[in-house]
């Protein structure tokens, strides 16, 4: 897969957990309401500027965006986020937890 097929699967993906049209993202980043879809349809790549709003738009990092480990890094900071509020001992709980679920 090239870059360019790799960025536009990546930014569907994460659009589409978020749960907004391409259309609508377009608009809300200011751009033509095709904007998104261009880029999804690899007909063209934003600007680095370009690419650091729809990051803002999505909540992520750009390292977030380029880190194929995390499929949904929206979800996977937020459940961070949640962790580093609880007692060490309740977070060990939760990891032990999740331990038990990828062994099943």
């Amino acid at each position: 897969m090239d870059y360019t097929e790799w960025f536009s699967k990546r930014l569907s993906q994460l659009r589409i957990q978020k749960g907004v049209s391409a259309r609508d993202m377009s608009l809300s980043l200011g751009q033509s309401e095709s904007y998104i879809n261009k880029i999804e349809n690899k007909r063209t790549l934003p600007s680095m500027n370009g690419f650091f709003y729809i990051c803002e738009f999505l909540g992520i990092s750009p390292k977030e965006f380029f880190d194929m480990g995390i499929d949904n890094p929206s979800l996977s900071k937020e459940i961070f986020k949640e962790i580093n509020n609880l007692s060490p001992n309740r977070a060990e709980h939760i990891l032990a937890v999740i331990k038990d679920l990828n062994d099943k």
